[in-house]
């Protein structure tokens, strides 16, 4: 199956920092996976997906997306979704009067979504919570037809029930038409399940990247817990520098 997101020995590190955030790191994820993004606090995540988002300038073209390159190719802002960080819109204004000034969406896709989300239009944004807030923010990428989602610990601030719903969506999406999801989380409830391969982040490298299967059938321990033993030796390990 041809690869959604190839990364090709990605050698990054932010301006002024000693060392790299990654280097040399390569990964290929098929069109159609769900795949689940782990590794403790700070060892790039939210860079890398980042990063597959087109937010950061790269020499050459380690980063491809869709076939392209991730941050030079601008039509890949229609296919491609970022959900994470700050969602700070607070103005004045209704879910309602946003979604009324955005052309171009299924109705019936936009309302399902809404349902999913349990969204209400007559919410005023300088008064939702932070919750309500994620969840329109959720709702204005997902209720575009996409080809790739990147979700940043999102579903966080989600209740249960939104956050099952979601998922289940997200499911029938890579299953019915090939959606890609790269979902970085440390909520782990039904996410075994849910994810098709895992992707394991150690300091500055991939730790592992294989099917789900394929890493329930080579480690003696659930996800969850083998998650944990990971961040645990990477804890204990200081990362070497370059």
């Amino acid at each position: 199956m041809a690869a959604a997101i190839d990364v090709a020995q990605l050698t990054f590190a932010y301006p002024g920092a000693e060392a790299p955030v990654f280097r040399e790191l390569s990964i290929a994820i098929p069109a159609g996976a769900r795949c689940l993004l782990l590794g403790a606090n700070g060892v790039g995540k939210s860079t890398l997906l980042r990063l597959v988002a087109g937010k950061h300038m790269l020499p050459g073209e380690p980063v491809r997306v869709l076939g392209r390159p991730a941050f030079s190719d601008t039509t890949l802002a229609a296919e491609v979704a970022f959900l994470g960080g700050p969602f700070p819109f607070a103005a004045d204004i209704s879910v309602g009067a946003m979604l009324a000034g955005r052309p171009g969406i299924d109705p019936g896709r936009r309302a399902r979504v809404m349902d999913i989300l349990d969204v209400d239009p007559a919410w005023r944004m300088h008064r939702v919570s932070d919750g309500q807030r994620r969840r329109v923010q959720v709702l204005l990428d997902l209720e575009r037809t996409l080809r790739v989602v990147l979700l940043d610990e999102v579903t966080a601030e989600l209740d249960v029930l939104a956050r099952a719903d979601l998922l289940a969506f997200l499911r029938e999406e890579s299953v019915a038409r090939g959606l890609t999801v790269v979902y970085a989380s440390h909520v782990f409830d039904g996410l075994a399940d849910f994810a098709t391969h895992v992707a394991f982040l150690s300091p500055g490298r991939l730790r592992w990247f294989s099917p789900t299967a394929d890493l329930l059938a080579a480690q003696s321990l659930p996800l969850r817990e083998l998650a944990e033993k990971w961040m645990r030796e990477d804890r204990r390990t200081k990362p070497v520098n370059p």
